[in-house]
């Protein structure tokens, strides 16, 4: 794969970028075609990004300029509209359940002082809720009790799908757990039927349970999002981590508000990849409402990617045989690796001062390029430094066993899928993230203030390369919190299965901060290492290492 041209899974944005030497318009055919449909809320990242390039400093053009020519074809192969997926909208009387944010933000209530307040915060009166009850028998992904359907936002319509499943345990007691992928612009419904939840497809379309389905123990949402990414839809988008983070606060609290058996029960985030973007901004949110029906305790982030400045110090290192693994480079590739970090770094801190677009973006390119592209072109998978890539462009055959099968008509039907296909990645999302200047904003920032209210868990499979343990590690260290000088003293102790077999990896953890590190695991943890991902899981939501409330 080339780093120009592939998005990479669930965690390198593709290297793409359009070049800044003449003011961008949008094209005429653009705003033609769509002119029956909100082109205000699908084109706003591109006019905001026409905007900013109006506005450069002649250091910045330069920075610009430097990039476009060290780069040529992360400029070419620039793309900036993606058609909005086709789809037909059901009529509501073919939904079970319909939960209209307006009703929940119209409930006022009597508080403590005997003034009169809203029941729940939150701008949710553009959001509505569709339910589905999955019979779980029309597919045989798991005999539990089964939700799925949309969350809307009409007035930017935006409409995102989710699929929950109850706990094969005690549901009316286990926590709840939402689960989402990274990429950004991967389907998390990658992460039911690849990684950790009630089943896998196999290679011939067949469904095949899975016994360390993290479902075991909690039940679990998994949701796809930002909008146009697997079932879900919009006629607008979504570029940046801040804008999803209001669509998450919106989904949880009409999904606890239609099923408050679950509300009172403890919730946690969990996901990985670009998720370690995604969960910060997700649970700043979700804590910057008092009056919530959300009883966060928790946030899991899987080989993510939250902290470039430290990150990318690390890839040289894991590329060149210092993260446990053989290298992967030869001498000269890991100097020339090490000649760029410093340039590299130096974008990124730029990025990190001001968090416009013009510094972002070329940060994301040049490091990308530089310290990912060199692995990338070895043909050596991304995700895993044991293997090679093989002939998917995403490194794993199950992708496309999974696209076929949920682009099955009865499972599209069963359900209540509204799109006309599933696509397990959309790479126009990945583009667009990264043209905002997402991908490399200082999203760790936010961590310090979670840290304050709930524990926080960074796991790494220690064979991923690319958001590997290495640069993880780094960061928590490296997280400026009351808690820092105690957790960089704490000991780094042995993490054996069940607490007392097997070795499986290591744990390092004090106050709300821990560090997971899961041997034989690459970027998918749950999807190498079934039987110790499952057993960490349930390990961290019962508090072993960390107070439960």
């Amino acid at each position: 794969m080339k780093v120009a041209t592939s998005a990479l899974l669930f965690g390198a944005a593709t290297a793409a970028v359009a070049p800044q030497q003449q003011v961008l318009k949008l094209p005429e055919q653009i705003t033609e075609q769509f002119k029956d449909i909100k082109t205000d809320s699908w084109t706003k990242p591109l006019h905001n990004l026409e905007e900013s390039l109006k506005s450069l400093t002649g250091e910045a053009r330069r920075v610009w300029d430097e990039v476009a020519l060290m780069f040529p074809e992360s400029f070419d192969q620039a793309s900036f509209f993606s058609s909005p997926k086709p789809h037909v909208r059901k009529h509501d009387s073919e939904w079970d359940h319909i939960v209209k944010g307006a009703d929940v933000q119209s409930v006022w209530v009597e508080n403590a002082q005997g003034d009169k307040e809203r029941e729940i915060d939150g701008k949710l009166d553009t959001y509505n809720l569709r339910v589905k009850k999955v019979d779980p028998s029309s597919l045989g992904v798991d005999k539990v009790k089964q939700y799925s359907g949309y969350l809307d936002d009409d007035e930017e319509d935006k409409h995102l799908f989710y699929w929950f499943f109850e706990s094969r345990n005690d549901p009316k007691n286990d926590p709840v757990v939402l689960w989402l992928n990274g990429g950004p612009g991967c389907s998390s419904l990658l992460g039911l039927f690849m990684e950790l939840g009630p089943a896998s497809i196999t290679k011939d379309g067949k469904v095949k349970s899975n016994p360390y389905s993290w479902n075991a123990n909690a039940s679990v949402i998994f949701l796809d999002q930002p909008v146009n990414v697997g079932y879900s839809y919009s006629s607008g988008s979504v570029s940046n981590t801040v804008a999803a983070g209001k669509d998450i606060y919106a989904l949880l609290t009409l999904f606890f508000k239609q099923f408050p058996e679950y509300a009172e029960q403890p919730f946690h985030i969990a996901g990985e990849s670009y998720a370690g973007h995604y969960i910060p901004v997700f649970a700043s949110e979700i804590l910057s409402h008092k009056k919530r029906n959300i009883n966060l305790q928790s946030v899991l982030i899987g080989n993510g990617l939250t902290d470039g400045l430290t990150q990318y110090e690390y890839y040289r290192p894991m590329a060149c045989g210092e993260g446990g693994w053989p290298a992967v480079l030869g001498e000269s590739e890991c100097q020339s690796m090490d000649n760029a970090y410093p340039r590299c770094a130096s974008l990124i801190e730029n990025c990190y001062n001001s968090e416009s677009v013009w510094s972002c973006v070329p940060a994301s390119i040049y490091c990308n390029n530089a310290m990912i592209g060199p692995y990338q072109r070895t043909g050596q998978n991304v995700y895993d430094v044991r293997k090679p890539c093989g002939s998917n462009g995403l490194c794993y055959d199950e992708i496309d066993w999974i696209t076929a099968y949920l682009n099955k008509k009865e499972v599209i039907k069963a359900v209540g899928a509204e799109v006309s296909g599933y696509d397990s990645c959309n790479f126009d999302i990945n583009r667009n993230f990264l043209l905002q200047g997402d991908w490399m904003k200082p999203y760790h920032r936010v961590v310090p203030g979670i840290l304050e209210e709930i524990p926080v868990a960074i796991y790494a499979g220690d064979a991923d390369y690319i958001c590997n343990w290495l640069g993880n590690k780094a960061w928590t260290e490296a997280l400026e919190w009351p808690g820092q000088k105690e957790y960089k003293k704490a000991a780094t102790e042995d993490l054996l299965l069940g607490g007392k077999g097997d070795k499986i990896g290591q744990v390092k953890s004090s106050g709300n901060l821990t560090f997971i590190r899961i041997h034989g695991g690459g970027h998918m943890v749950p999807y190498d290492q079934p039987e110790a991902s499952s057993d960490f899981f349930t390990r961290w939501l019962s508090g072993e290492w960390w107070e439960t409330k």
